[in-house]
Formats: C-alpha cells, sequence, structure tokens
C-alpha cells in the first residue's frame, strides 16, 4: 500500500518557523487607569452676554434699594421735627405786637354798632307786630354828633328799608348831641315783622350815612 506524505505539523509536531496552530500574533498591549475624558466645549458667546445683562440688572436693583432707604429715613426725621402751631412765630422773623391784631379803630366822625333786640311795647304801640334793633352810636371825630331815631332806618334780609316808629318801644333812642369821645345806645323800631340785615343812620339830616351790620 501506498502511505500518503504527512502534512507538516501534523500529530503535534511543528515544523521549524512554523507558527502554532490557532496563534494568532502577539496581542496588542492593554491599557490601565480610567478612560479618557471628552473634550470640553466652550461657552458659547450669546451665554456670556446674557450673565452680563444680568449682573447689569443686579446693580441697577441694588442702587434702587440704597436710593429707597436713604430717603425712607429722611422722611421719617422729617416727621419727627414738631409741627408749627398756630400763631407761633417762625424763628428769624419778629413777633407782631398784639396791637396789630387788633381791628383798626374807626376814623370817621360817627361809629354805628347794631345788633337784634326784643321789642318792648309802650302804651302807644298798636299791637306788637313791631322789630327792634339796639344801636350804639359814637362820636369819633372832633366835632359832636346829632343823634335822632328819625336819622336812623332799618334795611331788612330782601333789602326793603323800615322807617323809625317813634315812641312804641320803651328802650327808643333818645335825641341827643354827643360831644367828642362820648356814645350812646337804644332801640329804633320798624313796623312790622322782618329780619333786619343792616341800619343806616347820619349825622344829622343832610350828613353822610354810616352802615352797621346787625348782629
Amino acid at each position: 500500500m501506498n502511505q500518503q506524505p504527512q502534512q507538516p505539523g501534523w500529530n503535534g509536531q511543528q515544523q521549524p518557523g512554523q507558527q502554532p496552530q490557532g496563534w494568532a500574533g502577539p496581542s496588542a498591549p492593554q491599557q490601565w487607569g480610567p478612560p479618557p475624558q471628552p473634550p470640553k466645549k466652550k461657552a458659547g458667546a450669546g451665554k456670556i452676554i446674557g450673565l452680563g445683562c444680568l449682573g447689569v440688572i443686579g446693580l441697577f436693583v441694588l442702587i434702587g434699594i440704597i436710593a429707597a432707604v436713604a430717603s425712607g429715613g429722611d422722611s421719617d426725621e422729617g416727621s419727627k421735627k414738631p409741627a408749627a402751631t398756630v400763631g407761633s412765630t417762625p424763628k428769624g422773623e419778629p413777633g407782631k405786637k398784639a396791637d396789630d391784631t387788633k381791628a383798626d379803630k374807626p376814623t370817621g366822625p360817627v361809629q354805628v354798632t347794631a345788633k337784634k333786640a326784643a321789642f318792648k311795647k309802650t302804651i302807644l304801640a298798636s299791637g306788637d307786630n313791631y322789630t327792634s334793633v339796639s344801636v350804639t352810636i359814637a362820636a369819633t371825630g372832633k366835632a359832636e354828633v346829632h343823634v335822632n331815631p328819625l336819622y336812623c332806618s332799618i334795611i331788612d334780609s330782601t333789602g326793603s328799608k323800615h322807617a323809625t316808629e317813634l315812641a312804641v318801644d320803651e328802650d327808643q333812642l333818645d335825641t341827643t348831641k354827643l360831644a367828642p369821645g362820648e356814645k350812646t345806645t337804644g332801640s329804633i323800631t320798624g313796623k312790622g315783622k322782618f329780619t333786619p340785615k343792616y341800619v343806616s343812620c347820619t349825622d344829622g339830616l343832610i350828613g353822610d350815612a354810616v352802615r352797621a351790620d346787625v348782629s
């Protein structure tokens, strides 16, 4: 029988220079330690601008808070200051004399004042349908003043004029002459019931009329 020639390496025999079966060659060297980190991404330009804007806004907010605190302190100090009382004189201004606050004295020859009065009828009065006003006449000039109830009249709230009725009121104004500095008081009476508004009196028949509101 013919025997087939054996192939090299059969029966576990390795020919010189022949690589063993199943050997894939030298393996790659193994690496030890943590895996490499991926490269970091750089921040975009938009993100940088946004952070800058937030910083500017924060600065303005801080300035506003500081200003509010400062103004609040000023207002608190102002509120603690005592308020000026009525009639008090500010510093640096001379105080006014008490005489300056009084009404000026009349400079004319006659001064007249009037106020409401109760009607006191006499036996000559025809009933109670009258209205009386108490009048004070003062001579404030340098000459005598002639006083007569007929020189006075009463004007009511509607503007109607009422002449003086004689001898109907017990307190009727006297007919007299006043020396400078003197005064007299009496009632002048009109016919009817009305609301007196003011009186008008003259010094004599042709003197200037002096008007006085009825209080």
